[in-house]
């Protein structure tokens, strides 16, 4: 199992930036996915959920509004467009397989919002 973020950067409040996690060695589509943050000096914080089909969303109340969770099954990636950029949303941000846990995760994309 292989998952590999990218898309992360550095970018002023109020900014937009997209996520990718390209997945490999499983069968992606059977599975939930996840976006999972940390803060410096924070631990771990769920971000979003998206369903096997991409029917199915979930969001922390932080994001909920700005971030929209997707997946595309026939390219085997996972997104995250994230809109209204706050400071508070500088981390690393991971992709990570659900199956009522999380099993496996990315290496982490890092995503500065600063002025």
């Amino acid at each position: 199992v292989q998952l590999v973020e990218s898309g992360g950067g550095m970018v002023q409040p109020g900014g937009s930036l997209r996520l990718s996690c390209a997945a490999s060695g499983f069968t992606f589509s059977s599975y939930d996915m996840s976006w999972v943050r940390q803060a410096p000096g924070k631990g771990p914080e769920w971000v979003s959920r998206i369903d096997t089909g991409g029917g199915n969303t979930y969001y922390a109340d932080s994001v909920k509004g700005r971030f929209t969770i997707s997946r595309d099954n026939a390219k085997i990636t996972l997104y995250l467009q994230m809109n209204s950029l706050k400071p508070e949303d500088t981390g690393l941000y991971y992709c990570a397989r659900w199956r009522g846990f999380y099993d496996y995760w990315g290496q982490g994309t890092q995503v500065t919002v600063s002025s």
